[in-house]
């Protein structure tokens, strides 16, 4: 397994000449300039992350991480634990939302157990069984949050070394927002109120039950907010610290990473505080209705392509991307070039 030091020390921008060449390549296809917009866009960055112009994305994988929450204690959801472990099993008989959307898009899925109360038939890569209550003791220790994100820096050294060429992240585990929204209240520096949302469907008095567990949890564990890793350990999950990791083996291997909700939203700005240049090796899908979602994109610097008022998670905004970037592969290396088709090129308005 590559150390988080390791994958650290290892990661460099992206290649400016291969994203030139993509542009040229955009520029020179018989259609006005940069009239495909974020779809032109998004295969540049790629180009700069993999090191070429040319693009092919025929295999791609989802990576669900999957955990449970010792917050869940506090009344901060309306569905129990035990859903987590039912919901992540039925990634691997295709009757989850994400795994029937990986089949009909030819995608992979990988789900992770890193964290569940129980057993599982996932791929086991369970670092404890849930983490502990937040709002009366640090999540996890330290040791343990490094743990997971060296677990998802190492799914992406394998995915890459099996030929996978685009990640998707998603996740799953019950109160998983509210761990969410207490990372993204840390790393934001903003109210606690203004970053957490009704997750799954809370009552206005679940709201404020949720609200009142982070406060509690920000207040006894005292979280660094410029150190990821101790935010993550006292107030996160080890699906988010997963997550953080998939981010950060995307920029150490040049594996294209997507970002799905919000809740992967929270991965990538923990990524991003640890590491500011894997905020050029990840894509945005979509903004999730949740309300930090928006405000962590921003603080990414990334726009998405999709608006679509989703908040499922599981990966599900991340894998309604794949096809959008199949199509912009199509046209990118499918159509003739103004020189094939004897058309004078178009030039950029002066």
């Amino acid at each position: 397994m590559n150390t988080l030091e390791e994958a650290l020390s290892s990661i460099q921008a992206p290649d400016q000449n291969a994203m030139e060449e993509c542009r040229k390549r955009w520029d020179g296809i018989a259609k006005p300039l940069h009239s495909l917009g974020k779809l032109e866009d998004a295969l540049v960055k790629i180009a700069g992350i993999t090191g070429s112009a040319d693009i092919h994305l025929n295999k791609k994988a989802l990576i669900p991480m999957c955990a449970d929450n010792g917050v869940v204690e506090e009344g901060v959801t309306q569905s129990g634990q035990d859903v987590t472990a039912i919901v992540s099993e039925n990634f691997l008989k295709t009757q989850a939302t994400a795994s029937i959307m990986c089949r009909e898009v030819g995608a992979d899925i990988f789900p992770v157990d890193i964290g569940i109360a129980r057993d599982t038939c996932l791929i086991n890569k369970k670092i404890a069984y849930g983490t502990k209550n937040m709002t009366k003791e640090p999540a996890m220790t330290r040791e343990q949050a490094v743990q997971a994100i060296e677990t998802g820096i190492d799914l992406v050294r394998e995915l890459k070394e099996k030929g996978y060429c685009l990640i998707a992240t998603g996740e799953m585990g019950i109160g998983n927002t509210t761990t969410s929204s207490a990372v993204a209240a840390v790393l934001l520096g903003e109210p606690v109120e203004k970053v957490t949302g009704r997750g799954a469907g809370l009552s206005t008095q679940g709201l404020t039950r949720k609200i009142s567990a982070i406060h509690r949890a920000i207040e006894r564990n005292h979280p660094d907010p410029s150190d990821s890793v101790d935010v993550l350990a006292k107030v996160g999950g080890f699906d988010i610290a997963g997550l953080t990791g998939v981010f950060i083996g995307g920029a150490a291997f040049h594996v294209p990473i997507v970002i799905d909700g919000f809740i992967s939203a929270v991965a990538a700005l923990a990524a991003a505080a640890i590491c500011p240049l894997t905020k050029e090796y990840m894509l945005a899908s979509h903004v999730s209705k949740e309300p930090a979602a928006k405000m962590i994109l921003d603080r990414l610097g990334l726009s998405p392509v999709l608006h679509a008022d989703m908040c499922l998670g599981e990966g599900t905004g991340a894998v309604t991307f794949f096809p959008i970037l199949d199509i912009s592969c199509a046209v990118y290396n499918g159509m003739s070039t103004f020189q094939e088709v004897h058309i004078e090129k178009y030039q950029p308005l002066v």
